[in-house]
Parts: structure tokens; C-alpha cells; sequence
């Protein structure tokens, strides 16, 4: 055999390895990653699951509880919390059956605050304001992207606002049957249900607030007594320095 030759035959090898280690680097890189992902999925869902289950043990003693012991916003932080994990899972892994599964979870507890604050508020009195929030993923719905940053102010603005947001194609029977109640079109999301009212396309805070004008002069008044309050307490230290 010509020298040349085996020379030829060596190199070829050398690359073939070579080039089977890069492979075989890339597989176990992707697999450790894919492994890291999925271990961070089942740490929120550890973290969800504890939290839905709190949430369910309150549901159950909310109802028991007389007027004098009921606040409207008793879970709205709860709720709140469990979107955020919920969202930040579901960017995390994608489509994952898992992520859907506790998204299915949260929207049954969702559906479950809303008729138990509906229940408080007929047999209390309690003034509670609540919009149920239709929508879509953004390649179909641009402007639900838009909608969403809206209600997340308004709700950050008025802390007795409750938003229930639901995904129109989540395929779950009870979210099915809150579209079915108020005729939700999904050619014309986002949808807001507000008072019982159905309100398609995009809503600007402005618009949301002048439906809701009862919430809006709640927090003014709320917000003017702390003021006083403040001012007050601030004129009482003062006071109090100069008798020093």
C-alpha cells in the first residue's frame, strides 16, 4: 500500500472521530439541558401545586365565614401569584401537557373565586368589581397582548379589581360554558365581560374606567382619606417636635 494512502486513510479516520465527538458532545449537552428544563418545570409545578391547594383549603373556609370576615381581595394576591408562575412556566417550556394541565387547574380556581365573590356580594353587600377576560395567543390575537398589559395597570391601580383571564382554546367545559353564557365570538377577542356586559376589541384603561365608575370614585375616595390621614398623622409629629 502506498504510503500516501495511509496517510489519507489515518486522516479520514482522525476527522470521522472527530466529528463523532462533536455529535456525541452535542447530544449530551442538548439531553443535560432538556433535563435542566424539565427539573425546573417540576419545581413550579411543585410550587403551584402547594399554592392551588391553599387556595382551595381558603375557598372552603371563605364560605363558612360571616360578612364582618370576608375582603373582597381575600385571594387576589393568591390568584395573582399563581398567573405569574403559571405564565413564567408556560414561557419556559412551551406547549409542554404538563403547563397546560395546571393552566386547566388555575382557570377552574379562577372560575370558583368569581362565583364565590359573586356569592359574598349578593348575601353581603360587599362592593366587588370583577371583569372576565377573553383571549388568545398573540400570533392570532395582537391586539390581546395589548389588552393584557392594560388590565395588569388597571389591576396594579385598583387593588379591589379582580381580572379572570381564560384562554378562548384551552378546551376546558367550564371555560366552554362562560363562552357559551356570554356569546363570546373568537373572531373578536380580546372579549371583556363587565357588569354582564360584553365588550369585544380593544379596551384603554380610560374606556375600562368609564364602565367602572363606581370603582374609580371607591379608590379616589380610599386614596383622598389616606392623604388626610397621612397629613394629619405628619401635623401631630410635628407638633409634637415642637413641644420638645
Amino acid at each position: 500500500m502506498d504510503k500516501s494512502q495511509g496517510t489519507s486513510g489515518k486522516k479520514y479516520l482522525f476527522v470521522f472521530f472527530i466529528t463523532l465527538g462533536i455529535f456525541a458532545s452535542a447530544f449530551l449537552l442538548s439531553n443535560y439541558f432538556s433535563d435542566r428544563k424539565l427539573e425546573k418545570l417540576r419545581t413550579i409545578q411543585d410550587s403551584i401545586s402547594i399554592d392551588l391547594l391553599s387556595s382551595e383549603t381558603q375557598f372552603s373556609l371563605l364560605s363558612e365565614l360571616s360578612c364582618k370576615d370576608v375582603s373582597a381581595a381575600t385571594l387576589s394576591d393568591e390568584l395573582n401569584s399563581l398567573a405569574g408562575k403559571i405564565e413564567f412556566a408556560e414561557g419556559s417550556v412551551g406547549g409542554q401537557s404538563e403547563v397546560e394541565q395546571l393552566k386547566k387547574y388555575y382557570s377552574l380556581l379562577q372560575i370558583k373565586d368569581f362565583l364565590l365573590m359573586e356569592q359574598i356580594k349578593e348575601r353581603c353587600g360587599t362592593k366587588i368589581y370583577s371583569i372576565l377576560y377573553f383571549y388568545t395567543n398573540a400570533d392570532n390575537c395582537t391586539e390581546c397582548v395589548k389588552q393584557g398589559y392594560v388590565l395588569t395597570e388597571l389591576r396594579r391601580k385598583y387593588p379591589d379589581l379582580r381580572v379572570y383571564s381564560f384562554d378562548y382554546n384551552l378546551d376546558l367545559s367550564a371555560v366552554n360554558s362562560l363562552i357559551a353564557i356570554y356569546k363570546v365570538d373568537d373572531t373578536e377577542l380580546p372579549a371583556l365581560i363587565i357588569n354582564d356586559a360584553v365588550m369585544t376589541g380593544f379596551k384603554s384603561t380610560e374606556d375600562i374606567e368609564a364602565l367602572l365608575p363606581a370603582m374609580v370614585k371607591a379608590q379616589e375616595a380610599k386614596e383622598a382619606k389616606e392623604k388626610a390621614e397621612a397629613e394629619a398623622a405628619a401635623k401631630a409629629k410635628e407638633a409634637e417636635k415642637t413641644e420638645e
